[in-house]
């Protein structure tokens, strides 16, 4: 039998869910082994984002990990604004009495400096208890013997077997795939997420806040056409993170580029004087993300393997709040402590099962698939149904009621009931806000005067370690039917743009034109939108390889 190296436990990916389980491991004194595919942590993850710290979940990021708003993160989130738009005139509400819901704390973070910290802590923890933290480490499948998995395999190790391997590496997870507990086969199962971090060196000024505040500012109407979904700000220490959230489905439907979705949001009057004058991007970015919704796994295990995060679909999107990383810590955590019970039980073979029960039991897998929800999808998302709500919306009744109802719409819009139940469909995320602003809303007085980069100068100002001659996406079949959605909705790509991803050609075939797609995966940022749209073999770039963010 070939000796391999083990571990008590193994954790793949330090984002916060992994760093989490890590260090909640190290504590009780497990072995634990992290590995990291970047060249940091945080160099591959990118989050709008908002960490949430909620007064009702077992395990906050703070009560692992000693002084880390002070260490990590940029602003306390003290206030809450939605934005409805139609053409230039503009209805806001503050909801800062949703986003407290629940709420300790709220704080703008970016994950190269949040995850490079969480990193460094893991590490010493791991460490003292035998383990430790390996970045440039692929983790390429798992590894079974007599079909039990019994550790995972990399691209730059020998086989590692381990007791427990928890799975945090992602909305891409590999080894969730590998396991079978993930398929990337519907566009409805997701967000895209498109983000710029942008200089703002007087955020108090601009904001008229104080330090020691933030403000977040939600965007929807008809600013982003027919396609469902919004747009945030958020203001970090002396930057701003500036971005935008559609279903993947609806992108693929309307044929809308991600890149010129963003460009609507930062280039309308609403946010001239936020911006100001001189506009500079950091940095451009993009994920995917899943909607627990529809697909946070009820039973995110299988054998030795658990998952946690992204990789078990644990991001709530629920109205206006969007959560992921607070429920990736939570899971983390409660991964970890369900395999320290089983293995101080003897039967370490019944850490997945500990760790469903708990996710059940904390009222975690409820805030990821709210039962109400459930029920109000399954009637409001029917065709019909939806078409006539919408038009229910926009007719003269409707738009009587938003004039009667007025201001007491906010008091709506900042329901923690109403917004676990809204569904995914036009009327909410285009329809609504349009004639909210068309009824209620005021002109804006400011105008843009920023200049945005291209997408070409975007993706040139990107950090990339080029595999060169290991392409990590194989295009399977490169016709545009099968293939072709990847051209808009791929964020760095587009029609007519030849530096993207995919490309749109034409070919002579027995006389014929046809169109197809042609791939070059040098500029790909990694998000897996083409995993679902086209026909691919998709895989992450080898360790330390690829797009490496700076801001995340």
């Amino acid at each position: 039998m070939t000796e391999r190296e083990h571990y008590e436990a193994i954790v793949v990916g330090c984002g916060p869910g992994g760093a989490a389980a890590a260090a909640r491991l190290a504590d009780a004194g497990v072995e634990t082994l992290v590995l990291e595919r970047g060249v940091d942590a945080g160099s591959k993850n990118v989050s709008g984002g908002l960490l949430y710290a909620e007064e009702s979940s077992p395990y906050t990021i703070d009560d692992l990990f000693p002084g880390f708003r002070e260490a990590a993160t940029e602003r306390p989130i003290t206030e809450y604004h939605i934005h409805n738009v139609s053409g230039t005139r503009v209805k806001s509400f503050d909801i800062t009495r949703l986003h407290d819901h629940d709420t300790e704390w709220s704080d703008a973070v970016l994950r190269r400096r949040m995850d490079g910290w969480l990193a460094t802590q893991v590490h010493e923890r791991t460490r003292e208890t035998g383990g430790g933290l390996l970045t440039e480490v692929r983790v390429s499948g798992l590894l079974r013997e007599g079909g039990e998995i019994i550790g995972v395999e990399t691209e730059e190790l020998d086989p590692i077997e381990a007791d427990v391997v928890i799975a945090a590496d992602g909305v891409n997870s590999r080894l969730a795939r590998d396991a079978g507990l993930m398929n990337w086969d519907e566009p409805e199962q997701w967000f895209q997420g498109v983000k710029a971090v942008v200089d703002c060196p007087d955020v108090n000024d601009r904001f008229g806040i104080d330090e020691g505040e933030g403000a977040a500012h939600l965007v929807s109407g008809d600013l982003f056409e027919d396609v469902r979904g919004g747009g945030f700000l958020y203001t970090n220490e002396d930057t701003l993170s500036i971005g935008t959230v559609f279903h993947l489905d609806s992108l693929v439907a309307e044929g809308a580029e991600p890149h010129q979705l963003l460009d609507a949001m930062l280039t309308h009057p609403l946010l001239a004087d936020w911006l100001g004058d001189d506009y500079r991007e950091r940095e451009y970015a993009a994920k995917l993300v899943p909607d627990s919704k529809k697909v946070a796994h009820p039973s995110p295990h299988q054998g030795r393997l658990m998952l946690v995060g992204d990789a078990a679909g644990q991001m709530q999107a629920q109205g206006p709040i969007i959560k992921g990383m607070n429920h990736a810590v939570t899971a983390g955590a409660l991964a970890a402590e369900a395999f320290v019970e089983a293995q101080g039980r003897r039967d370490p073979d019944s850490a997945g099962e500990r760790y469903e029960s708990k996710l059940r039991e904390t009222g975690t897998m409820a805030k990821l698939r709210p039962s109400r929800y459930q029920l109000a999808g399954t009637v409001g998302e029917q065709g019909t149904i939806a078409g006539v709500t919408d038009a229910l919306v926009s007719s003269a009744v409707g738009r009587l009621g938003i004039r009667l109802l007025g201001d007491r719409l906010g008091r709506l819009y900042g329901s923690p009931f109403l917004a676990g139940m809204i569904p995914d469909t036009k009327t909410p995320y285009v329809t609504l806000p349009t004639v909210i602003a068309e009824e209620l809303g005021d002109p804006v007085d400011g105008e843009s005067r920023i200049e945005v980069p291209s997408l070409a100068d975007r993706i040139g100002e990107l950090t990339y370690d080029t595999d060169v001659g290991n392409p990590h996406i194989e295009l399977l079949d490169n016709s545009w039917g099968a293939s072709g959605a990847a051209v808009s909705a791929c964020p760095v790509s587009a029609r007519g743009f030849g530096g993207g991803c995919y490309r749109e050609e034409e070919v002579k075939v027995n006389g014929s034109t046809e169109r197809v797609v042609s791939l070059d995966t040098q500029p790909c940022v990694e998000c897996g939108t083409c995993a679902v749209v086209a026909d691919t073999e998709w895989d992450h770039p080898r360790g330390g390889k690829g797009v490496e963010f700076t801001q995340g």
